[in-house]
């Protein structure tokens, strides 16, 4: 219906997360069934569109209602990209000959932002099962903005006006990135630093900007001071109870806001098949201070 009443918007219940129900995205989605969306987007953070039958284009043309697209992120030497668009990353544990298919494997991964190591983050990830496994892998989200908000006095005035490098070299499962070295000093180490603590560009709140914590490291800080205070940081995310986990089912659809949700996927048993088609939002402009 062009007025978008047909949509339904179910929240999760959680800190963060709803479903989008009665919109097919394998069409045209108009204007006002997409104004719709973009409010619950604002709204939730993560929302999912259950049982949707997507070829390539369709999952293009749906991303960038939201925005240009930036292209894949570096792999892995020999982790191959998608075959015909260099915008869809495949993440998959699925073995062709005993060569990889896509990228990050059965690797349980950390909490992380997507590609915060460029200087314009994507704003934007979305996230389509091709095949998911019955069991596990779920992805879990994290609300950024409530991270920010329920961060003790102490550490908000730590944090007031740093900013942290976020590494270049290593994907969220760990691997190296093809073209650089092993190890870096932290001064010399690739990658864009922002603000620990960045004001969204369309909401005005603040929320924390972490990235994820591996080979993280705040300028201006020693090492040693740096790893502690990043620790503190990400010690509160982790007894934080501001997630939500979404459970996989074939032809399932979420879109995350970048700027402000930490992911991370959950434990995979490497016999169930998992093949993903990700999509990037480009962010158009670098995070700022809050």
């Amino acid at each position: 219906m062009a007025d978008g009443s047909s949509i339904e918007v179910i929240p999760s219940g959680a800190a963060l997360g709803a479903e989008i129900a009665g919109l097919d995205l394998s069409g045209e989605v108009d204007d006002a069934s997409f104004g719709k969306v973009l409010q619950a987007w604002a709204d939730h953070l993560v929302l999912r569109f259950r049982g949707q039958g997507l070829d390539e284009e369709a999952l293009l043309r749906f991303s960038r209602r939201f925005g240009a697209l930036d292209p894949n992120p570096t792999r892995p030497v020999k982790v191959p990209n998608h075959p015909a668009s260099n915008e869809i990353n495949v993440i998959s544990n699925i073995l062709v000959n005993d060569a990889p298919i896509g990228g990050l494997g059965n690797s349980e991964l950390v909490w992380h932002q997507d590609m915060s190591y460029k200087p314009m983050p994507p704003k934007a990830s979305i996230l389509y099962g091709v095949e998911t496994p019955e069991t596990g892998g779920d992805t879990w989200f994290y609300n950024l903005y409530t991270a920010y908000e329920t961060l003790p006095d102490v550490l908000k005035d730590r944090i007031a006006g740093l900013s942290c490098k976020h590494d270049a070299t290593r994907n969220s499962a760990g691997q190296l990135r093809a073209g650089f070295e092993p190890e870096y000093a932290n001064q010399d180490r690739p990658g864009a630093i922002h603000p620990l603590v960045i004001r969204h560009p369309d909401t005005g709140r603040s929320a924390l900007h972490l990235g994820r914590r591996p080979n993280a490291w705040i300028v201006g800080l020693s090492d040693a001071e740096s790893d502690a205070l990043l620790d503190d940081s990400w010690a509160h995310i982790e007894k934080g109870g501001h997630h939500w986990a979404q459970q996989w089912r074939p032809g399932d659809v979420v879109i995350w806001d970048n700027r402000c949700t930490l992911h991370r996927r959950g434990t995979l048993d490497p016999a169930q098949r998992r093949l993903m088609y990700r999509t990037q939002v480009g962010g158009g402009a670098p995070p700022v201070a809050a």
